[in-house]
């Protein structure tokens, strides 16, 4: 599978694993956990850190955008097919919604305040090859 996009999620939390599921099997949208070493890799080339902002990210290489937060929340639901108006919502709320699937899954952290949509940078778009294999790596069967 080419995946021209891959989503970086909270592995941690089932709720979000089966989102991320889902979001492969429709979209061809890659998906990696969080804590992998491919994702670490590529947040910490991206923001310029040693430790990787805790968010949920899309990383678009053809676009060359990364979508953080809120700003995933709603470029997810708009490749889903779903609404604008939905996709609104869900940017609105996304807060509250993060907040209650971490208390649902037992998140012990908050997610960071990363909520734009970041031009990809040169040293992450390096790695964005490893990032799109360890996606494949993770796809179901």
């Amino acid at each position: 599978m080419e995946y021209d996009a891959v989503l970086i999620y909270d592995g941690d939390c089932p709720y979000c694993s089966v989102a991320a599921t889902a979001l492969q099997r429709l979209n061809a949208v890659g998906a990696v956990p969080w804590r992998g070493e491919a994702a670490q890799s590529f947040l910490n080339a991206q923001f310029d850190s040693e430790e990787a902002p805790f968010a949920m990210f899309l990383v678009d290489e053809r676009r060359r955008r990364v979508y953080a937060g809120r700003a995933a929340a709603e470029e997810l639901a708009e490749r889903a097919g779903i609404p604008k108006l939905v996709g609104a919502l869900v940017r609105e709320n996304y807060d509250r919604i993060a907040a209650a699937v971490g208390v649902a899954s037992g998140r012990d952290r908050d997610p960071d305040d990363y909520h734009a949509i970041y031009p990809l940078d040169d040293q992450a778009r390096a790695q964005f090859d490893v990032l799109r294999d360890a996606a494949v790596a993770e796809a179901p069967s």
